[in-house]
C-alpha cells in the first residue's frame, strides 16, 4: 500500500460496505480523487454512480465478505440493520466474526463507522475512554461487537479502527432525530416533530463530516488503527437552535412540537419502533455531550458549524420537496391527443 507523494491519501482499492448515508459521503470523496471503490450490499443502490464498481454481498455471510474483501487494501463498515434488538443481538456478533475473519484472511486495514450506543446510559462528556456498557439489548450488542475487534487487535495483529459519532444529519439525510421529521417538516412548511426535548443539549455530526474523517483514517499510518476515535461535530447545541438556523434558511417561522416522554412506552405497545426507540431514550432525556478532542488533536478540527450545516440541509430537503412536486405534476398532466 502506498501513499501519494501529492497528498491525495492511499491510492489502494477500498471496499465499501453499505451505501447509505455514511457510505455515500465516503465513495464521493474518495471518488473525488479518482480511487478506485467497491460498494457492497444485498442489492445495488439506486443512486450509485455507474463508474463505482458493485459486487453483491451479505454481511452476514462469511463468504460473501471474504469475496468482498478480496483485493482490497481496506474496508469501510457502514453496514447496518433492522432497528430490532433480537435482530441485532444476532446478526451484529454474526457479522462481526465475518468481517474480523475477512481482515485477517487478507491483511486490510477496516474502518467501522459507528454510533454510541455501545457506552450506554452516560451523565458525563462521552469520551473514547468511557467504559462499555452491558445496559439492555442494543447497546450491549453493539458494546459486544466493539468487544470483539478490540480482542482480535489484541490476539490476531487485527489493523482495525472505528469512528464513533453521535445522531447525524445532513442534505438527504431522513432517518434522524432531525431529518425527516425535523427539516424534511420544516421544507413542507409544517412543524418539525421530535421525540427529544427541543431544549436539550444534543451532539448532532454532519454526515460530510463523517466522510471527510472516514477518509482521513483511511490515509492514516497505521499507528491511528486499534483503536476507537470520536468523529468531530460542531459546538452542541440543542434540537431548536440547529432547526432554527434551518428555518431561517427556508425564509419561515420555526415550529417545533415534541412527544412527551411518557408517551413513548405508551405508543410501543403498538408502535414496535416506538418501542424500540424507547430503551435508547438515555440518549435524549439529558444533555449529550461527546469529545473528539482525540481526533481533532491527530488530524483535524473545523467541522462544519450549524451556520453551514443546517443551512445546506435545509435548502436540500426544500430542493427535494420542489422536485417531487414537480414530478407528480407531470405525472397527473393528461396525454395530448393525436392532432392536437
Amino acid at each position: 500500500m502506498t501513499t501519494n507523494r501529492q497528498g491525495q491519501g492511499r491510492q489502494g482499492l477500498v471496499t465499501v460496505f453499505g451505501y447509505g448515508p455514511t457510505g455515500e459521503a465516503t465513495v464521493e470523496r474518495l471518488r473525488a480523487r479518482g480511487q478506485r471503490v467497491r460498494v457492497v450490499q444485498r442489492r445495488r443502490p439506486a443512486n450509485l454512480p455507474r463508474d463505482v464498481e458493485f459486487q453483491v454481498c451479505d454481511v452476514l455471510k462469511a463468504e460473501d465478505v471474504l469475496a468482498a474483501m478480496r483485493g482490497a487494501d481496506q474496508g469501510v463498515i457502514t453496514t447496518g440493520f433492522e432497528y430490532n434488538g433480537s435482530v441485532w443481538k444476532v446478526a451484529w456478533p454474526k457479522a462481526m466474526a465475518n468481517f474480523i475473519a475477512a481482515a485477517v484472511a487478507t491483511g486490510a486495514r477496516m474502518i467501522q463507522i459507528d454510533n454510541l450506543y455501545m457506552y450506554g446510559p452516560q451523565d458525563g462528556v462521552l469520551t473514547e475512554e468511557t467504559p462499555l456498557t452491558t445496559y439492555g439489548v442494543k447497546p450491549a450488542a453493539r458494546a459486544e461487537a466493539t468487544r470483539m475487534w478490540m480482542k482480535a487487535v489484541r490476539e490476531k495483529s487485527l489493523l482495525w479502527t472505528s469512528l464513533r459519532a453521535p445522531d447525524f444529519y445532513g442534505p438527504g439525510v431522513d432517518r434522524s432525530h432531525i431529518g425527516e421529521v425535523g427539516f424534511g417538516n420544516l421544507a413542507k412548511g409544517k412543524a418539525a416533530m421530535l421525540i427529544m426535548s427541543p431544549d436539550t443539549p444534543h451532539a448532532f455530526a454532519y454526515v460530510p463530516d463523517i466522510g471527510r474523517a472516514t477518509v482521513s483514517l483511511l490515509d492514516a499510518e497505521d499507528d491511528a488503527f486499534g483503536q476507537a476515535w470520536h468523529a468531530p461535530c460542531a459546538p452542541t447545541r440543542t434540537p431548536r437552535q440547529v432547526l432554527e438556523i434551518g428555518a431561517k434558511a427556508l425564509g419561515q417561522k420555526l415550529k417545533v412540537t415534541a412527544m412527551p416522554g411518557a408517551m413513548l412506552p405508551v405508543m410501543g405497545v403498538f408502535v414496535p419502533f416506538m418501542r424500540e426507540l424507547h430503551e435508547m431514550r438515555f440518549t435524549w432525556n439529558r444533555p449529550y455531550h461527546v469529545s473528539a478532542e482525540k481526533f481533532s488533536k491527530r488530524f483535524w478540527a473545523d467541522a462544519t458549524s450549524f451556520e453551514v450545516g443546517a443551512r445546506e440541509t435545509a435548502l436540500a430537503f426544500r430542493a427535494a420537496v420542489v422536485t417531487e412536486a414537480k414530478q407528480e405534476n407531470l405525472m397527473s398532466v393528461p396525454p395530448a391527443k393525436a392532432g392536437a
